[in-house]
């Protein structure tokens, strides 16, 4: 069994495929971020290195910057920095399970936001009035509809 949180036995089977990986020591580093599933696009990694959210062993990079097996990548995602361990160096955008076995993730986990309304019981019918509107305010919504609108 690994000694890794969260990597069992069924992902130390599998096994990147070897025609996915860099055959060199070293690649750009928006297509190793594309690649390893932490951007949708390599356009957005691309334009996360240009906004200065990629650091490289802690100095901001641009996109075409190299990364090798080792190097410590910090992608600020959503307002939380994600810190990230290459371990391998992947070219093609495989699935999740191949994905994760090219970094080690040392992100801090983030935190949850409290609820702010308390929880009904499943089943206890419609919320009232106050109900409803704790949840609009929450949830962002503007709970004074006639504010919106001057009569």
């Amino acid at each position: 069994m690994s000694e890794k949180p969260g990597v069992g036995a069924a992902d130390e089977a599998c096994e990147v495929p070897q025609g996915a990986l860099a055959s060199a020591e070293t690649m750009r580093i928006d297509t190793w971020l594309w690649a390893t599933r932490q951007v949708k696009s390599r356009s957005q990694a691309t334009a996360a290195a240009r906004a200065g959210h990629v650091k490289l062993n802690g100095e901001s990079v641009k996109a075409a910057q190299k990364v090798r097996v080792g190097d410590e990548v910090r992608l600020r995602v959503e307002g939380f920095d994600r810190v990230l361990i290459v371990r391998k160096l992947l070219v093609k955008r495989l699935g999740y399970p191949f994905a994760k076995l090219c970094y080690e993730d040392l992100s801090e986990p983030r935190p949850r936001l409290g609820v702010a309304f308390a929880q009904r019981e499943r089943g206890s019918g419609r919320p009232t009035k106050k109900e409803r509107r704790d949840m609009e305010k929450f949830r962002g919504m503007n709970p004074d509809f006639s504010a919106e609108f001057q009569w």
